[in-house]
């Protein structure tokens, strides 16, 4: 790969002409037109969000350096292949996108700017490297850098290594974050849609039939599959499959919905049939359950014919609790002659009719089961052996 160092471009030179696309979030054009800010492989602009911009512009006004810029020569025009945040921070500010204060002074637009300091703008020389290679080669150095102290992650590092086709209409479909259908989409899938986690779900969700260890490798294989396919129909239709199944299935909008695994809950049980009523109203009561502590679970745990209850992760007995209630039964089993187990005491099996357990050696049971409206607390507990707790199980 070839390489030139730059350091004749002004900030001036590299915003004019610039263009901004508000409704994909990303710079499109500089270098009045001969510079391409974002290309299909890179990510969407994330510098708005945490006054990451701000930060940028107000390094240039003070006189900081900004750090190496790389472009990547393509014909008879410039891409950028890192660096992208900064210049499109840059040319957002020049076109009087944001405000920006300096010296403690009063934020100002860049048309707003004392004349000396839109000159310092207007004339500081940006370092850039200008690269020429092949597209592997170009990929693979893409891959390993870090933008601006903000990595990579999994899904745009993907982006970047199967750029083409699909990797542009999957983008235009699931990375903008103005398309209307983001709102219900968010409900249950968890993320950003800059960062490629709406886009992630959706590969994720409709390659998990495919041959591969994790869903990384899945997503990777598809994609790869499809590099070259204009049309993302199958992956779009599955995705909106998953979200009308669930939306369906659970009415009310909760939090918890929200990166649930979806696409695994769908295959698992779209063919079963419920009731929309009872299901529903057995998730609120689940809701209103003071013992159940991981809410996420619900939701799982009714479609699934409430058969996995460490899917609630029901609130234990205390330490205190069973204690008590341990000298309790001990205390009375001493004065009967009985084991102070319960289900041993009414055994036929002499042996242990009349055992009497250490504490180590018993543990906590629901005398009503949790699942059977139980509740967790004093006036329900009960100590077994460890062997007849065990075997009790929820009947």
């Amino acid at each position: 790969m070839k390489t030139e160092l730059r350091t004749d471009i002004t900030i001036a030179q590299i915003c004019k002409g610039f263009e901004y696309s508000e409704l994909e979030n990303k710079g499109l054009y500089g270098l009045d037109g001969r510079l391409v800010i974002q290309p299909e492989y890179q990510r969407n602009y994330i510098y708005n969000e945490g006054n990451k911009d701000i930060k940028v512009v107000e390094s240039v006004l003070s006189g900081y350096p900004l750090g190496v810029l790389y472009f990547v020569r393509n014909g008879d025009h410039l891409e950028v292949l890192d660096g992208q945040q900064r210049i499109t921070s840059l040319g957002r500010f020049f076109v009087n996108s944001f405000s920006v204060g300096v010296d403690d002074a009063k934020p100002k637009k860049y048309g707003a700017l004392d004349s000396d300091k839109r000159e310092l703008f207007n004339q500081t020389r940006l370092l850039i490297y200008i690269c020429e290679g092949t597209e592997t080669e170009i990929k693979k150095w893409f891959e390993t850098i870090n933008i601006a102290g903000v990595p990579l992650n999994e899904q745009e590092l993907l982006n970047a290594v199967y750029s083409g086709p699909f990797v542009s209409a999957a983008r235009a479909k699931f990375s903008n974050s103005r398309d209307s259908h983001q709102q219900i989409w968010q409900t249950y899938v968890a993320g950003s849609p800059q960062r490629q986690d709406i886009l992630a779900t959706a590969l994720t969700w409709v390659a998990a039939a495919k041959v591969g260890k994790t869903k990384t490798e899945k997503r990777r294989q598809y994609m790869c599959d499809h590099r070259m396919d204009a049309n993302i129909s199958e992956m779009v239709d599955y995705f909106e499959r998953v979200i009308g199944w669930a939306a369906s299935m659970f009415k009310t909008i909760r939090p918890e919905l929200r990166g649930l695994d979806w696409g695994r809950l769908y295959e698992t049980f779209h063919g079963e049939h419920y009731d929309p009523v009872a299901l529903n109203n057995r998730v609120e009561e689940l809701f209103d359950d003071p013992y159940v502590k991981n809410r996420r679970g619900i939701y799982e745990y009714v479609l699934d014919g409430e058969r996995q209850k460490q899917l609630l992760d029901i609130r234990i007995f205390d330490e205190a609790t069973k204690r008590k209630v341990y000298n309790i039964q001990t205390a009375k089993a001493r004065e009967s002659g009985s084991s102070n187990c319960p289900i041993c005491a009414a055994s036929e099996n002499s042996a242990i009719r009349s055992k009497i357990y250490a504490y180590k050696a018993m543990e906590a049971d629901h005398v009503t089961p949790w699942s059977k409206g139980g509740a967790t607390d004093m006036a329900n507990c009960q100590m077994l052996c460890v062997i007849h707790n065990r075997q009790k199980g929820n009947k």
